[in-house]
């Protein structure tokens, strides 16, 4: 990576720099808030899930339902990604975040209501996940496209960084509030998930800037097909986010937490919610660690690693039978997994060209939704068929095969060396 310019100049501004930059400032706080509040949803939707389905169904149906929460909110991201891309390249992408903004307002709104009146069912649930997958298919790319137009050129390379750390501070410390709050009730998570969207789009109408993209040539079929030949020419893009997606799909241990604390640890929601504190608490060492001492050799071994590290600790995840040691495996996987997605959202973000990043965003963005939640139904399948601790452990075999498999099919990409 070394080949790209990281400034104007040969010297990277620090990052001070930013905070003179008032419109990037209002646009990280809403790139946080939102991808908090997102996270919390995701979170108390899962339990409250398992927590109906118990009421009548087995473990294993129960954990099924679980899983179809993911499946739910994918196939909105996976039909929608294309169009979505294209809507980031070609409107203004602030009243883009808006209208989504709106709509998850909205949603979960109704999803808080409906569980203070005793109206909440795994339909209504299965519902809100939909239309929470086909806002979150046209948030992300315009969130990710948005931020490198509200800084000069020269403090790029600090806002990619910044804006990564945004959404990796908000994935630590999401599940464990969620945790935290469901373990009172799943209405105070869904009523806090509502006021933080609402900061959200606050943060998003003080921008001022302009937000609208250069208008690309060519009818909007001609740019959707122009995103996926770039995503595919790109053997470091295609296998980074790739690699994501067959790892973390397999790997998804995490969506059967509301499992495991019931019926496998029987620690009940107090434990739900320190087991979701696990990997926040290995992500935020590893954060704290790659802010002092950043990559700067050897990036691809290093995601490489992380992911490989990521699989071994969902294996040790399920065999334990402690909740203190099922919590030490859960750091382990989160501080390995965020050491892979720093690596490859940096990598990602820097080969790719400014009139090209909606569509690219797009691109990745179902992948990382096929990775969770297709990975939240893949672990609701598997435990149905090997029960949760068979599921666990299955998906951490996978992870590990398919780190070694990327290895050898992306050598470039195991070869890639400097974030710059």
């Amino acid at each position: 990576m070394s080949d790209t310019p990281p400034a104007d100049d040969d010297t990277v501004p620090s990052a001070r720099a930013l905070l003179k930059e008032r419109d990037y400032l209002f646009f990280w706080g809403t790139r946080w808030t939102g991808s908090f509040a997102a996270q919390i949803q995701s979170v108390a939707m899962g339990w409250q899930m398992y927590a109906l389905a118990r009421q009548t169904r087995s473990v294993e149906e129960s954990a099924f339902l679980v899983g179809m929460i993911g499946l739910a909110a994918f196939l909105p991201v996976f039909l929608l990604t294309l169009p979505a891309g294209e809507a980031a390249d070609r409107y203004d992408r602030k009243k883009v975040l808006l209208l989504c903004l709106t709509g998850e307002i909205l949603s979960v709104l109704a999803l808080a209501v409906a569980t203070v009146q005793g109206w909440a069912s795994p339909a209504l649930l299965l519902v809100i996940a939909a239309l929470f997958g086909a806002s979150r298919a046209f948030f992300a790319p315009a969130n990710t496209a948005l931020g490198p137009m509200l800084v000069p050129r020269r403090l790029l390379p600090r806002a990619i960084a910044w804006n990564s750390l945004a959404w990796q501070t908000a994935s630590i410390a999401g599940p464990a509030a969620a945790g935290l709050l469901v373990a009172r009730s799943a209405e105070t998570a869904y009523f806090t998930t509502f006021a933080l969207y609402g900061v959200s789009a606050l943060l998003v109408l003080s921008i001022r800037g302009n937000a609208k993209p250069e208008t690309n040539p060519g009818s909007r079929w001609q740019l959707m097909k122009e995103g996926l030949a770039y995503v595919w020419r790109q053997k470091i893009v295609f296998g980074a986010i790739s690699l994501d997606l067959f790892a973390v799909l397999l790997g998804g241990a995490t969506a059967l937490l509301p499992v495991f604390a019931r019926d496998v640890l029987h620690v009940g929601p107090e434990g739900f919610g320190i087991l979701r504190a696990g990997p926040a608490i290995g992500a935020t060492l590893v954060a704290l660690w790659l802010a002092a001492n950043p990559i700067r050799r050897k990036a691809g071994l290093f995601m490489f690693a992380g992911v490989a590290v990521f699989g071994l600790a969902t294996i040790a995840f399920g065999l334990s039978k402690s909740l203190w040691l099922s919590v030490a495996a859960l750091a382990v996987l989160g501080g390995a997994d965020m050491l892979s997605v720093f690596v490859r959202q940096t990598l990602v973000q820097l080969v790719t060209p400014d009139h090209m990043r909606g569509r690219v965003a797009s691109v990745s963005s179902v992948f990382i939704g096929a990775s969770n939640e297709l990975g939240e139904f893949e672990s609701g399948v598997v435990a149905r068929i090997l029960g949760p601790v068979g599921a666990a452990v299955f998906g951490g075999v996978g992870a590990v095969a398919v780190t070694a498999l990327w290895a050898k099919l992306f050598p470039d990409l195991r070869r890639a060396d400097r974030l710059e």
